[in-house]
């Protein structure tokens, strides 16, 4: 399964034997993603400075809770860029149109 999502929190419990926790947001709702620590070495960069990451691994469904054992993090930040242009380019020309 494959999920993208700001993400929203980073945690690294000292209790964890360096297992990393993320918590990813999108318009649908939130997920927790688990990062396993060879993982984590693999993905540093991107677990550490993404802010909009799409995370490839497998369901688990435990006690209620589901989260996402990452098997592939990707860091898709450029995309908010993307969006934040376009988002200025419709302002400009919604206000060049109000001009008129």
């Amino acid at each position: 399964m494959t999920v993208a999502g700001l993400v929203i929190l980073r945690q690294r419990p000292g209790t964890a034997k360096g297992v990393i926790f993320l918590t990813l947001e999108d318009e649908t709702g939130v997920i927790n993603v688990i990062v396993w620590r060879k993982l984590y070495e693999r993905y540093r960069r991107a677990i550490i400075a993404g802010r909009l990451l799409r995370v490839t691994g497998r369901l688990q469904h435990e006690g209620g809770v589901t989260h996402l054992i990452a098997e592939h993090i990707e860091d898709i930040s450029a995309m908010l860029d993307l969006l934040v242009q376009r988002e200025g380019a419709d302002a400009v020309a919604a206000a060049g149109a109000n001009m008129r």
